[in-house]
């Protein structure tokens, strides 16, 4: 079996062909009473007037959305200039004069690429170019290209990675066309889309398809966003370029495909243009975009945590670790909920609540319907803004590692036959975290909690509750053993 591969190279769309029967005549030499016929003296098709008619209706269409989109689609250009560190043998005369410092065996290179984008904003003179952040991201020289030929100096605004997005200026006094962004949250599966972009350097093509699906996951790639499936020619180049709909509004922005050959297989992707039009705003106002953070880890849960933890069949994301003073903790949600609605809406998956707490501005409040102990409880909770140092934090993360059942599998891995032992399996143990700190390894099992037997991961989250414990300890079989930690205060 072939292993598939993803490639960041955008969305490209093969044209959605209309296949017409050609009539063709011919003459086997002239014959008494019959008359020669060429193929040049008659239409090469015949069509009904009323299928004639919608052909071209939806050629007109087509034609449209090109003569209208097409200006504000752009081919970016960029230099990247690394920096490695040379073998100290790669020059001869090392040899005689001793071995270079390290600084001194750098070297740098620069490194071409190429990209597409779509003009989404002007501000007096200033033209802002929405791209993917693996195009333009890590740029240290960019060039803009216009449908027309003309170029710009490019300038890079702000990048994203966890949405795969960057902003991209260049200044002009001439007027040049902008996208008009749409409403990506009512694509359909089944509408009819177009790409627009420079696959494999061919400037401005134009290719047409269908939405596959919508919601797809950007796990796979460590992307938060819920992508546009499209049954679309993707190539290298189309990333950045938009995805259309046939009123010529710019709904997804062309990013990656799923492929076992590096080309074209019909599954490509786009990222939803609702996803990134708050960050738009924040890249000119702020050059990055800002997050919102309540301060939890989630994680999604199989089957079997959905039996421990009484969740049923119901959608939702995980809370399996909290930050210590977080606003999540400061309003009562404590690691082992189940989040499944946030301000009314359902949470489908990990993904869309990251993005959606994430779109939330610091100060606002949320509303937050979970399940804890099978019962249903709905909190609020004051967002803050997101940042690196805070969720760097292993020592506020809350209890630092991710519990597991003790099933029958997880026993026979474990070597453990003595059914006496109960509780929940210790796995991925954060650095610094409190976990970390009461000398907890992979692969122990704690057996109670402040000196409550727990059994399950209900019972055991329930323990865990640090509202109602100034400190909390755990007993732990490990190897055979029964040892108690110490007492992590709070």
């Amino acid at each position: 079996m072939k292993t598939k591969r993803i490639i960041f190279i955008g969305v490209g769309l093969f044209a959605g062909a209309l296949l017409f029967l050609g009539l063709m005549s011919f003459s086997r030499g002239e014959q008494p009473g019959v008359k020669p016929v060429f193929a040049d003296n008659s239409p090469a098709v015949r069509l009904p007037e009323g299928g004639l008619a919608v052909a071209e209706a939806l050629q007109d269409a087509f034609r449209s959305v090109s003569d209208a989109v097409l200006p504000a689609v752009v081919e970016i250009d960029v230099v990247e200039t690394k920096t490695i560190e040379a073998s100290p043998f790669d020059s001869l005369p090392f040899f005689f004069f001793g071995t270079p410092k390290q600084e001194e065996r750098k070297r740098e290179f620069s490194q071409q690429g190429l990209g597409s984008g779509v003009i989404v904003r002007r501000t007096d003179n200033t033209y802002y170019v929405l791209t993917n952040d693996h195009v333009a991201g890590s740029a240290t020289e960019i060039s803009v290209k216009l449908y027309d030929g003309r170029e710009f100096k490019g300038k890079l605004v702000g990048t994203d990675q966890r949405r795969d997005i960057a902003l991209v200026s260049f200044e002009s006094k001439d007027t040049i066309s902008v996208a008009k962004l749409g409403d990506s949250d009512k694509v359909r599966t089944g509408d009819i889309v177009i790409a627009m972009g420079t696959p494999l350097g061919y400037f401005a093509s134009v290719t047409q398809g269908i939405v596959s699906a919508t919601g797809r996951s950007g796990n796979g790639i460590r992307n938060i966003n819920d992508f546009i499936q499209t049954d679309a020619a993707i190539n290298q180049g189309n990333s950045g370029g938009p995805l259309v709909n046939i009123y010529g509004e710019v709904i997804g922005i062309n990013t990656w495909i799923a492929s076992q050959s590096g080309g074209s297989q019909g599954l490509g992707f786009a990222i939803p243009v609702n996803n990134v039009k708050k960050a738009i705003d924040d890249f000119i106002t702020k050059g990055k975009v800002s997050y919102g953070w309540m301060g939890v880890s989630l994680v999604e849960i199989q089957e079997e945590y959905r039996r421990e933890l009484s969740v049923g069949g119901k959608k939702g994301a995980f809370v399996s670790q909290i930050f210590l003073d977080s606003p999540a903790a400061k309003s009562g949600i404590q690691a082992g909920d189940y989040i499944t609605a946030l301000n009314g809406k359902t949470v489908m998956n990990v993904d869309q609540l990251v993005r959606e707490v994430g779109d939330l501005r610091a100060g606002e409040n949320a509303d937050f319907e979970l399940i804890r102990g099978g019962k249903s409880i709905k909190v609020t909770v004051k967002i803050e803004a997101r940042s690196e140092k805070t969720t760097s934090d292993n020592s506020k993360l809350w209890p630092g590692f991710i519990a597991v059942p003790l099933s029958t599998d997880v026993r026979k891995e474990l070597k453990i036959e003595d059914k006496k032992v109960q509780g929940v399996v210790v796995t991925n143990i954060y650095a610094k975290s409190p976990a970390a700190a009461l000398r907890l390894q992979s692969g122990d099992i704690i057996t109670s909690v402040n000196d409550k037997k727990v059994s399950n991961l209900a019972e055991f989250y329930s323990a865990l509750n640090t509202q109602n414990n100034k400190s909390i300890w755990f007993e732990v079989y490990s190897d055979g053993h029964f040892i108690s930690t110490g007492k992590y205060k709070f």
